[in-house]
């Protein structure tokens, strides 16, 4: 088994978890041409050798190296990274929000290269949740589970809510609960179907989501050599004045570090790590082969994205811009929340912002439908386990865990709490709930990890001699 940190291990062999040898069996609709075209470079892997309990795991395998690929990549990069970002930059400045994201992709790169060994080892549905009770101990997973379900189902208010401060930029003529209602069923409708359509909505969103951050970080770039219409060549000028890090809380270096350390919890929620890539192994075709690949790609996405995405919000937007502090502080209606909106308002420039603002609404409501697969795959994995009701088990012919499904869009309708509350104020309240919720969840996965490795290490042993 070759993971994203390049260590060679041997698949497993009759372990607890009744995983078949290594052998080269009959896959039904299999077509070596199509293999070949999509690089893989190892024999395909029927469903019932990776999957435990495979008479009640009825998913199916049906996400293609594609979807996973830029599942991977752009997957989960949603408001947090072109909105709620510039809360960070309010309380920190741009040095603690630069400084704080580079410390935590560091450390959850960590995570990821823990998480690529455990789910190419064993890529199985809901695979971490279900790693800490196989290999640490089954309160332990039952813990993990449902903690990382909270965490996940939390996120999808939170978007939604997102989505509808980003719409009220242009307007608020329609009303707070008319959006809600109309994503939700939105979100219903490409999750209850076959996966596939979750696949391939998710596929060309996330390609618009790298676009959209690959053109920001070229805009930041150009934009601050001059190239704008008030031809303004400012370059670090914010990191002087009014400065590179701001006082929250207390006066002096106190209220510094402790503006600091809310721009490194902005960053704890905002950086997704390994966690969501992993959910989908369970429904990925040929995982041995496609999901080491995809976590290679988490590296670009916390380098190229979130690093390079908080130092180009620093540049672009001084953290005491009075348009910024109305969305997040006073939730006015009309104020651009996004920092690059705001730094294309300030340089006059027209027509992109509403652009921008356009592509980070489909960010936002691609962020929720990924949350809203992972929740859902989560509570499905507890069920199996045992660890949650077992009508939760039931899928439907297409693969779906329809009533899994139901329950994570059961919570989402926290959602309109918007109604009748400050949007700003609503989205501060997952942000609190989730942050907790995701420290929780990588210090499972790095835990379970280390409970994990040795009983590679002992395969590795019996299969060498």
């Amino acid at each position: 088994m070759s993971s994203s940190s390049g260590i060679h291990i041997p698949y497993p062999v009759n372990q607890k978890e009744n995983i078949a040898p290594h052998t080269q069996p009959t896959n039904e609709g299999y077509s070596k041409e199509k293999h070949e075209e999509e690089g893989a470079k190892s024999p395909p892997y029927h469903e019932d050798q990776i999957c435990i309990n495979q008479k009640h795991d009825s998913t199916h395998r049906q996400l293609r190296p594609r979807h996973i690929q830029l599942i991977g990549i752009g997957g989960t990069i949603g408001t947090a990274l072109y909105v709620q970002i510039g809360h960070g930059l309010i309380n920190g400045g741009p040095g603690s929000l630069f400084l704080a994201f580079t410390i935590w992709c560091t450390f959850i790169l960590a995570v990821t290269n823990c998480m690529a060994e455990m789910v190419t080892y064993l890529p199985i549905s809901s695979p971490f949740i279900r790693f800490a009770g196989r290999y640490v101990d089954e309160a332990f997973g039952v813990a993990a589970g449902y903690n990382f379900f909270i965490f996940e189902a939390a996120l999808v208010p939170f978007e939604i809510v997102a989505c509808n401060v980003i719409i009220h930029y242009w307007s608020d003529a329609v009303p707070a609960g008319g959006i809600i209602a109309i994503v939700i069923i939105l979100y219903g409708l490409i999750n209850v179907f076959a996966v596939r359509w979750y696949g391939e909505s998710e596929f060309f969103l996330a390609m618009g989501k790298v676009l959209l951050i690959v053109g920001l970080i070229v805009f930041t770039l150009v934009t601050m050599l001059g190239g704008n219409p008030l031809h303004d060549r400012f370059g670090f000028r914010f990191w002087k004045d009014p400065g590179a890090f701001t006082e929250l809380y207390k006066t002096g270096s106190l209220g510094r570090f402790l503006g600091f350390l809310q721009c490194l919890i902005q960053a704890s929620f905002t950086v997704a790590g390994p966690d969501y890539v992993s959910m989908a192994a369970g429904e990925a075709q040929n995982p041995r082969v496609v999901m080491p690949r995809a976590f290679n790609g988490v590296f670009y996405r916390l380098t190229a994205f979130f690093v390079l995405g908080s130092l180009a919000v620093g540049i672009l937007v001084p953290y005491d811009d009075q348009e910024l502090k109305d969305a997040f502080t006073n939730g006015l209606p009309g104020a651009a929340a996004s920092p690059y909106v705001v730094a294309m308002n300030r340089l006059q420039i027209r027509i992109l912002p509403d652009i921008v603002n356009a592509m980070v609404l489909g960010a936002a409501f691609s962020a929720g439908n990924s949350y809203v697969y992972c929740a859902s795959r989560a509570l499905f994995g507890l069920a199996l386990e045992g660890k949650a009701p077992k009508i939760l088990t039931k899928c439907t012919k297409q693969g779906v865990p329809i009533y899994c499904v139901g329950v994570t869009l059961a919570i989402a309708l926290l959602s309109f709490l918007q109604v009748s509350n400050n949007a700003a104020v609503v989205l501060q309240w997952f942000v609190n709930l989730v942050t907790a919720s995701q420290l929780i969840n990588f210090s499972v996965m790095a835990y379970t990890f280390i409970c994990v490795s040795p009983v590679e290490f002992m395969a590795c042993v019996q299969l060498l001699n």
